[in-house]
């Protein structure tokens, strides 16, 4: 199973459509769940504000799941490379989870719990948009592995 738990909702209805068809489309191969945690009101101090969004992360993972941070300061890997982890996780690993943080990045103890921290690219995208870039590169994952084609 792949988990994508998320802080924060979709706010923009065809940003949400586009995800919505991704996560149809990679359960064709795999199943897949995205869970949305609520994001904490800025008013506080960050580190309060990381750690708070952290333990509502935290409180959806399992003991058992391989953990994958989408972070800035992660290992960049392109989508071939990607497709040959994910199918080696799966040989060890039964539930695969990635977690995307809210706006100010994610707390210590979340960091602390991951088994590994990947970055999408060295450009900075909002969280919402996150989400959807990440979709649709587990849904390219399972196409390359299912040896089927898809634009390059």
């Amino acid at each position: 199973m792949i988990k994508v738990v998320c802080v924060g909702k979709i706010k923009d209805k065809n940003l949400q459509a586009l995800i919505d068809d991704y996560t149809k489309r990679i359960g064709h191969y795999h199943k897949i769940e995205v869970v949305e945690v609520k994001d904490e009101a800025l008013g506080t101090d960050e580190a309060t504000v990381l750690e708070r969004e952290a333990q509502r992360v935290l409180d959806r993972i399992r003991e058992d799941e391989y953990v994958i941070l989408l972070d800035l300061h992660g290992k960049s890997i392109d989508s071939l490379s990607f497709a040959g982890k994910i199918d080696r996780l799966f040989n060890n690993h039964p539930r695969i989870t990635f977690v995307i943080g809210g706006s100010l990045g994610l707390g210590e103890s979340l960091i602390k719990r991951a088994n590994e921290r990947m970055k999408l690219s060295d450009l900075t995208f909002l969280h919402q948009m996150t989400r959807l870039i990440l979709l649709e590169q587990i849904y390219r994952c399972f196409k390359i592995l299912n040896n089927e084609t898809y634009h390059k």
